[in-house]
């Protein structure tokens, strides 16, 4: 089954997301914090990484120029989920290293489309 590591500090959306993924076919791991998404990374190797972009301490944008720049995840691609919602926004996450820029408010199906497209 694919994993999916769900990044996200607001619970709510944490949980939306994750039932959104479950929904889809997907085994969902979660991290409150940039962090804590770098240490679940490495111990359980997903195969793809949602995370939001305002969070404390490391943004999403900073979280996935640190994983791409690390050989061991710079294979494991990053979808942004975030509510900026700006066409820089957009172009600096891909800059960053994202493979997909989904914003908020998504559906559940733009949400399975943009993991489905990433990991298959």
């Amino acid at each position: 089954m694919t994993t999916v590591l769900v990044v996200e500090d607001t619970l709510s959306e944490l949980e939306l997301i994750s039932n959104y993924l479950r929904g889809g076919g997907y085994k969902v791991i979660v991290a409150t914090d940039a962090h804590q998404a770098l240490n679940q990374v490495m111990k359980q190797k997903p195969d793809a990484v949602v995370t939001d972009v305002i969070m404390p301490g490391m943004s999403g944008f900073e979280l996935c120029r640190k994983l791409k720049k690390n050989p061991a995840t710079k294979q494991t691609p990053v979808i942004i989920c975030s509510s900026k919602n700006q066409e820089i926004d957009r172009l600096w996450g891909i800059k960053q290293g994202a493979a997909i820029y989904v914003t908020k408010p998504f559906t559940r199906q733009q949400l399975v489309d943009a993991v489905k497209s990433v990991v298959t």
